[in-house]
């Protein structure tokens, strides 16, 4: 246990971070999860864009890597192409 008061402080605060990141990881995983099975075009493209917004702020707040975050997207938006190919008229 930390002695000094700003140890102390250091603490609480770090355990405040953790349950917030923890939070935004698990929100950001759900939304990856989300697109992977939805079962048609329009929900995939839906989840996708959320995904994508979380993605981005994730890699904004330091969660991610902005690399990783830029790849996910590629392959996610890859992935809802493949399974749902564009209809063509």
């Amino acid at each position: 246990m930390a002695n000094l008061k700003s140890s102390i402080k250091d603490i609480r605060r770090t355990a405040r971070r953790t349950g917030r990141n923890q939070a935004r990881d698990t929100r950001l995983s759900t939304a990856i999860h989300a697109v992977q099975a939805a079962a048609t075009r329009d929900a995939a493209l839906a989840a996708l864009k959320t995904a994508s917004g979380l993605l981005d702020r994730g890699a904004h707040k330091d969660l991610v890597h902005w690399r990783t975050a830029a790849r996910h997207k590629s392959r996610l938006a890859e992935f809802v192409n493949r399974k749902f190919p564009a209809s063509k008229k």
